[in-house]
């Protein structure tokens, strides 16, 4: 008895018994609100954390800049579009500096934004 209380207590083995769900080379802490690319984890702020997040929800899929403004942002009539953009702009710039060697964030002109499958 004495034996096993010492024992170490057991690893969770995989991210999803962790609360992690992987896309990709992306890994996503919901609850944690926290974002991995590959094995760099994303310093990001609330609002490039919530457009990741949305994108992420729906690979492939792409989404307008007002459906990403309703997803992260309180209230989105205090914001203009562009800064869906700029915020994408600077989501891209720590991707790349994390090591993403393409840029998976698509952008489909006059309609949103896509994350790559």
């Amino acid at each position: 008895m004495r034996a096993r209380l010492r024992r170490p207590a057991p690893v969770p083995s995989t991210d999803a018994e962790q609360g992690w769900q992987r896309h990709g080379a992306f890994a996503i802490d919901r609850d944690g609100r926290r974002i991995h690319y590959g094995d760099a984890a994303l310093d990001l702020t609330r609002y490039e954390y919530a457009l990741l997040a949305a994108l992420l929800q729906r690979p492939g899929a792409i989404l307008s800049r007002a459906q990403l403004m309703d997803r992260g942002w309180d209230s989105s009539a205090d914001s203009a579009d562009r800064t869906v953009d700029t915020h994408i702009k600077t989501l891209r710039a720590k991707l790349r500096a994390a090591g993403a060697a393409h840029d998976p964030i698509r952008t489909h002109r006059g309609l949103g934004y896509a994350l790559e499958q």
